[in-house]
C-alpha cells in the first residue's frame, strides 16, 4: 500500500520550476521558499471543498481537481492579481490510483492554463475534501476590493449568471453530460483572472460570485456603506438556463443560485465603455444590471428573493 509521501511524489510533485516561476525551493521540504516581484503585494486565499457540500460525490474526479483550484483562483481574480503558486491538502477516505490521476490532471492543467505553480501541501485520510491556498500579486494602487463602490457607480458582471445552480440542478436530476453548457459551467468553471486585470484602474470595488449576485453584492455594500438598485430584468442568463429550469426559476438561479464565479463590479459611468472594450478584447461581455445609491439596501427585486446559501444557516445547498 503506497504511503502519502509516495501519493504526493506520484501525482503531485511537479517538474521543478524555472526562476521565472518565483520558486526558490518548492514540493518536497518542510515549506516551501517563494520570491515575490519587487513592489507588489502578495494576495492570498484558501478555500475548501467538501465532497457533498461543494460538489456532487460522484462527480468525475478530473473535474473536481479542477474546480477545486478555480474556485479558489477566482477570489484573485476579484482582487485583479495575477495568480502565481498555490498549497492544496487532498484529504482522501482511499488511495485510488485511477482517481488521483484524474484528479491531479485536471488540477495540473487549470495550474498550467492560469500561470499557478503548485509549491506544497499535504495529504491525509478522511472524507474527500480538498484545501486550495492561493497567492498571487497585485500593485498596492491596482488592487480591486469590496469597500471602494460610490453612489453614482453603475453596477455591472461579467459573463452569465445561473449556470453554476443550472449546472447542479441537472447533476441531481441525474443528467451527467460533461458536455451540456450549464454542467460545464458548474463543473469546470473559469476563473475570470484576465478579467480582474483588465478591469485595474477601471472598477471601483469588485467581489466574485460564488454565493449568488444579492449575497455577494450585499458584502460589497456592507463594506462600501451604500445601497443599491437592482434591475433583475437585464441579468445575463447563462445558455440553456431558462430551457432546463423555466424562466422564473432561472431568475432566481441568476440572482442567489451561486457557484458561477463571474465578477461583479461597480465602476463610475464614464469609465463603463473603456471596461467593456477591454472585456471585448477578452471575448467576454460585461452587462449593466444596476447603479449603487447613497441610500442603504437593495431595491428592484423581490422581497422574497433570499440571498445565497451559507454554511450553518440551516439551508440546503
Amino acid at each position: 500500500m503506497q504511503g502519502e509521501f509516495e501519493l504526493i511524489s506520484r501525482f503531485f510533485t511537479p517538474m521543478p520550476p524555472g526562476p521565472a516561476a518565483g520558486v526558490a525551493l518548492g514540493v518536497g521540504d518542510d515549506a516551501t521558499l517563494l520570491v515575490p516581484t519587487p513592489g507588489e503585494r502578495l494576495a492570498v486565499s484558501v478555500d475548501t471543498s467538501v465532497a457533498g457540500v461543494h460538489f456532487p460525490e460522484d462527480a468525475p474526479a478530473e473535474a473536481i481537481g479542477h474546480r477545486a483550484l478555480a474556485v479558489s483562483l477566482s477570489d484573485l481574480a476579484a482582487m485583479g492579481a495575477r495568480a502565481r503558486w498555490c498549497l492544496m491538502s487532498l484529504t482522501l477516505p482511499e488511495a485510488d490510483d485511477a482517481w488521483l490521476a484524474a484528479f491531479a490532471r485536471g488540477f495540473h492543467a487549470l495550474c498550467e492554463a492560469t500561470g499557478t505553480t503548485l509549491v506544497g501541501g499535504d495529504v491525509t485520510r478522511g472524507q474527500l475534501a480538498i484545501g486550495v491556498t492561493v497567492m498571487g500579486e497585485v500593485s498596492p494602487a491596482d488592487a480591486l476590493v469590496r469597500g471602494g463602490a460610490r453612489p453614482g457607480d453603475r453596477l455591472a458582471v461579467t459573463g452569465a449568471l445561473g449556470g453554476g445552480a443550472g449546472g447542479l440542478a441537472l447533476w441531481q436530476r441525474g443528467i451527467h453530460d460533461l458536455d451540456h453548457p450549464l454542467l460545464a459551467r458548474y463543473l469546470r468553471p473559469l476563473p475570470r483572472l484576465a478579467a480582474g486585470l483588465a478591469l485595474r484602474g477601471l472598477a471601483s470595488a469588485a467581489i466574485d460570485i460564488s454565493d449568488g449576485l444579492l449575497a455577494d453584492l450585499g458584502h460589497v455594500l456592507e463594506a462600501s456603506g451604500v445601497g443599491a438598485d437592482l434591475n433583475a430584468e437585464m441579468l445575463p442568463l447563462a445558455e440553456g438556463l431558462a430551457e432546463a429550469l423555466g424562466d422564473e426559476a432561472a431568475r432566481h438561479a441568476a440572482l442567489c443560485g451561486g457557484d458561477d464565479y463571474e465578477l461583479l463590479v461597480s465602476l463610475p459611468p464614464s469609465r463603463l465603455a473603456e471596461a467593456r472594450r477591454r472585456l471585448a478584447d477578452l471575448g467576454l461581455s460585461l452587462s449593466l444590471v444596476g447603479r449603487i445609491t447613497a441610500e442603504r439596501g437593495v431595491r428592484g427585486v423581490a422581497a422574497e428573493a433570499m440571498p445565497g446559501w451559507q454554511h450553518f444557516s440551516g439551508d440546503t445547498p
